[in-house]
């Protein structure tokens, strides 16, 4: 388990981590969002020592990392995948690591099988393509059999058969009983690999839940509505103080603040037929994207 106990980090005037606590479980994937600049590459950095906290405290099973004996036996990580001498093989990288830390010479062959790597172990990393120098970045965190891992951006650079496995390998770690921490910037693949996220927005907390209550939580789900009288309904709605607008295909009405139950008896009362009146849950990214909003640090300006 990774507990995170007030996390703060300070840099001149900006509070890149702000008193963030928050335990990531082991036995589930937990999924790391929050716009670009929230401070989840620091808040790893903080668990990992890679960079000391202003204050408070993040630990691994109760010991913070430099406590650590044989840190990668405890904890793997992907933080950036092109930390590699490029003039040394992919199976040299990894024997080296292994080698500083007491793991088994063994242990290299099995990890480059694991991520499909068996066949190129003696190229120069430098010669590696983007996703295969992620694959290697993945071999060398699972390289100790580590019970608790951190993965940034793990898809980066993968095609939609890499994304898969990454997908496919994070689950199978978690069913094994470890801490899964991973942080993405593609929501869409959160939703399909997350149980449990943690988001943040200017380094401080907006939510540590399951992703259902997450989605569920935001209010983002909408009611759609077909029928011949659209127009009819749609003055009714907002008559009535409901938010109802055409989706963009014009063929049927996305309806907001209002159960489906009133949508219905609405049309009822008003003699409206109805082709179809269904809740659509709200997806990660319509939820993510709300309850985010205000700590979006770079905006685009419409034109």
């Amino acid at each position: 388990m990774i507990e995170l106990v007030g996390l703060t980090k300070v840099y001149g005037r900006t509070r890149a981590v702000d008193d963030l606590t928050v335990s990531i479980e082991p036995g589930v994937v937990t999924g790391f969002l929050g716009p670009n600049g929230a401070g989840k590459t620091t808040t790893m950095r903080m668990i990992l020592g890679l960079d000391r906290p202003t204050s408070g405290m993040a630990t691994i099973g109760g010991k913070q990392y430099r406590e650590l004996t044989d840190p990668l036996r405890k904890v793997g990580a992907l933080l950036d995948a092109k930390q590699v001498h490029p003039g040394r093989s992919a199976r040299d990288h990894l024997r080296w690591i292994a080698a500083s830390n007491r793991i088994p010479v063994a242990r290299v062959d099995e990890v480059l099988e694991i991520v499909g790597l068996d066949s190129v172990g003696d190229k120069h990393a430098g010669a590696l393509s983007l996703g295969m120098g992620q694959r290697l970045g993945i071999a060398a965190a699972l390289l100790g059999d580590p019970p608790v891992l951190l993965f940034d951006e793990p898809v980066n650079g993968l095609d939609p058969e890499g994304i898969r496995w990454v997908r496919t390998l994070m689950r199978a770690l978690a069913a094994e009983g470890r801490t899964v921490f991973v942080s993405s910037h593609l929501l869409a693949e959160m939703a399909n690999t997350a149980d449990r996220l943690v988001v943040i927005g200017r380094g401080k907390l907006i939510a540590s839940t399951t992703v259902a209550e997450f989605v569920s939580g935001s209010g983002a789900a909408a009611v759609r509505v077909r029928s011949p009288r659209l127009d009819a309904l749609a003055e009714l709605l907002t008559a009535a103080g409901v938010d109802a607008s055409l989706e963009p295909d014009g063929l049927a009405l996305s309806v907001r603040g209002a159960a489906i139950e009133v949508v219905g008896e609405l049309a009822a009362r008003n003699a409206i037929t109805l082709h179809e009146l269904s809740t659509q849950r709200a997806s990660l990214e319509e939820a993510y994207l709300k309850l985010t909003d205000d700590d979006v640090e770079y905006r685009t300006v419409d034109r």
